[in-house]
């Protein structure tokens, strides 16, 4: 019978030890675009050349790596794209305690006049507009 509870709990921990964490699991990815105001696009890019230390601070606290913002002129309208990802366990969460950050907030103050909604964003009064991943080489 000892045999026998000393075999379940081997199981039992070998099981425990096998079980993927959170921090193991692959990162949530998610991009975004918007427009950028030409005549904004250098007090833009000068805010991100001398970014807040509170703001890339509060930005890793809520689980956020890998995070760049890229710029491209299509046409003649300039646009921004967002990557990150996401290795917490709720996003919903941990987007809302951001948006309660006072810092983040005036940062934002900053940075969302430099921008120019595409017509789904504007229209849900957000400033950043979805996208979708098409192909992911691990």
């Amino acid at each position: 019978m000892k045999q026998l509870l000393c075999l379940l709990a081997l199981v039992y921990l070998t099981g425990c030890a096998t079980q993927p964490s959170a921090q193991q699991n692959s990162p949530q990815r998610y991009c975004w675009v918007t427009g950028l105001k030409p005549d904004q696009a250098a007090h833009y890019e000068d805010l991100h050349a001398h970014i807040w230390p509170g703001v890339n601070k509060m930005i890793k606290s809520c689980h956020i790596q890998n995070f760049s913002i890229h710029e491209r002129e299509i046409n003649g309208q300039l646009y921004l794209f967002a990557y990150l990802e996401y290795t917490g366990t709720n996003f919903d969460a941990d987007m809302a305690r951001m948006a309660a950050d006072p810092e983040t907030v005036h940062w934002w103050k900053e940075t969302d006049p430099c921008q120019s909604p595409l017509p789904d964003a504007a229209a849900k009064g957000k400033i950043w507009s979805d996208t979708k991943e098409v192909y992911f080489l691990k």
